[in-house]
């Protein structure tokens, strides 16, 4: 009896000796510490020493940590967590942000194209307004491009505007070739006739219906293409609360003050503590799958009438008609001119070179003819296939980060926040606001008003993409989406522990911006994962980590203990 009481003495103490090493004396705490870059080693005690200072990493035993050092664990584990969401948000980031440049780059693209086009048509069949023309071609396009880009231009205003400018270089090259230009003040009577007299029939109202039910949609792919950054760069400079911090520190910097600087924490214990913290994000889940639904069902509305690529290559056609209306309607226009502005003083010209080019059947340029690999729908539908991937990345962002990066391996023991045991006992709580009222690790408050906000912008872009809200043609509801600045949104509580001044320095200015194009080098780098992940139960509450039985290194480190408890 009285060797099984010393045993019951002498034997913690003996392992607990081992674990420290009565020698190195936090050595290789100390090591670790300093590798980490967590902060100087100075503040490492030289030897294991009573823990009645610390707040968090509390134990009965003795412990390698100050009060000093357990502020710079803490310090670390919310960076690490932060590096830990970054990480895993790239490749879908990265995704969103280089389709977002593509599609940019293939609006510009379809401009310079159907712009030239246009210039083409007009040269070849109406040479002798080509030139002049040239002017008001480019600025068509151009606003064209503004609109589709972000700008909150009226489309029916800067069509009307185009032919507004045409009809002068029409009337006086085409209906009425035979006199010289006609004077600035005569030229601009019948620019403000054009609207009266209709020369070029319903192709002016045709053309800014196709371009503003094909550019609405083109710019609310882009709109909500940058919303989804948002909502990256959001969650991942998202401010994590007290609680949420001091379990984080418990669960992955606690056990070093024990010098268990290589356990990993059980795979339920990880589960509980990243389910509390971010059960928040865990709430986008629903919302951010309903985005991705949106826009595929947009996608598949962006045809016909409303694809964007056929109405822009197709304009130098609907224009090539408009102008050969004109000249066929040339002597009533003349009448009708005349009525609104009189007759004009021109002199006669010796020699006119008269073009008469209005049937179609004698179109000298060919519809443009692209590879299908490169068309809009084409880069659409491979953008989309590749997002599906990720329409659950919100509901299972917890679970991932303990499967992979986190949690310790099935049947190996783990740390339960308080020390090493065979397996989690507690109960695991499901993802998400309401699931975290029994969690035994993490007290939640309530959800993150920067995380509501977001909840809110994605709303509202769902209903805008499934069409139940329709804007204005050629005016767009804003939707202020943000690029997620350097410092991030913050959100949640924030104390001087934390040495911080404010909930952020970021303000969501931007409504519709440029994405910079990446490098092929970046992109090599990001590869698309599909996760999965396990259910809200996880099999942890049924023994999920269970131990094998001490290693052969851990009995080899027990042996010397028991033959100096034999020979007491």
């Amino acid at each position: 009896m009285g060797v099984l009481w010393m045993s019951y003495i002498f034997f913690p103490a003996c392992c607990f000796g081992l674990v420290f090493g009565s020698t190195n004396k936090c050595d290789e705490v100390r090591k670790v510490f300093q590798l980490l870059q967590i902060g100087p080693s100075q503040l490492l005690p030289q030897s294991p020493r009573p823990g009645s200072d610390l707040q968090v990493c509390m134990s009965k035993n003795l412990s390698c940590c100050t009060k000093k050092m357990e502020e710079k664990y803490q310090v670390a584990a919310r960076r690490d967590i932060q590096n830990l969401l970054q990480t895993s948000s790239s490749s879908l980031k990265f995704l969103i942000s280089r389709n977002v440049a593509t599609f940019q780059e293939t609006f510009e693209v379809l401009m310079r194209q159907a712009e030239n086009y246009t210039n083409t048509i007009l040269h070849e069949s109406y040479r002798t307004m080509a030139d002049r023309a040239v002017g008001p071609v480019q600025e068509l396009f151009t606003d064209i491009g503004l609109f589709l880009l972000g700008s909150e231009l009226n489309v029916d205003d800067l069509v009307q505007r185009f032919f507004d400018s045409l009809f002068p270089l029409v009337y006086n090259h085409l209906i009425n070739p035979g006199l010289s230009d006609i004077s600035l003040g005569y030229a601009e009577c019948v620019r403000l006739s054009r609207r009266d007299v209709r020369p070029f029939g319903a192709a002016p109202g045709l053309l800014a219906d196709q371009i503003a039910r094909s550019g609405v949609s083109g710019k609310l792919l882009l709109q909500a293409l940058h919303l989804g950054i948002e909502v990256i760069n959001t969650t991942d400079h998202l401010q994590l609360s007290r609680e949420c911090r001091r379990a984080l520190l418990k669960m992955h910097y606690c056990p070093h003050c024990q010098g268990l600087t290589q356990a990993k924490p059980c795979m339920g214990y990880c589960l509980n503590v990243m389910r509390g913290c971010l059960a928040s994000m865990a709430e986008i889940d629903a919302h951010w799958r309903e985005f991705v639904r949106s826009l595929e069902g947009l996608s598949t509305r962006m045809q016909g009438p409303q694809d964007l690529e056929q109405v822009l290559l197709g304009v130098h056609t609907l224009l090539h008609d408009a102008v050969g209306h004109a000249q066929k309607n040339g002597p009533r226009l003349s009448a009708q001119v005349h009525k609104l502005c009189g007759p004009a003083s021109r002199k006669p010209v010796q020699s006119v070179s008269i073009q008469h080019s209005s049937s179609r059947e004698s179109l000298p340029l060919k519809g443009p003819v692209r590879v299908s690999g490169d068309s809009l729908a084409v880069k659409r539908r491979d953008f989309l296939n590749s997002l599906r991937l990720y329409r659950t990345y919100y509901g299972g962002l917890a679970d991932q980060l303990c499967v992979s990066e986190l949690a310790s391996g099935d049947g190996l023991s783990c740390w339960n926040g308080t020390d090493i045991v065979k397996s989690y006992t507690l109960r695991v709580v499901g993802n998400g606001i309401k699931a975290q009222s029994d969690n035994p690790e993490v007290k939640v408050k309530g959800a993150d008003p920067v995380i509501n906000q977001i909840i809110d912008k994605l709303k509202h872009i769902n209903q805008l993409l499934q069409g139940k809200s329709i804007p204005k043609l050629g005016s767009l509801d804003q939707i202020e989406t943000g690029s997620g600045d350097a410092e991030g949104r913050y959100s949640g509580d924030c104390d001087d522990e934390d040495g911080c001044d404010g909930s952020g320095a970021g303000e969501n200015r931007r409504k519709v911006s440029r994405v910079s194009k990446m490098s092929p080098d970046v992109a090599g780098d990001h590869r698309q994962h599909h996760h999965h992940y396990p259910p809200a139960e996880d099999s942890e509450t049924e023994g999920r980590s269970r131990s094998l039985g001490l290693t052969g290194a851990i009995w080899v480190l027990i042996l010397p203990c028991l033959h100096m408890l034999l020979a007491l």
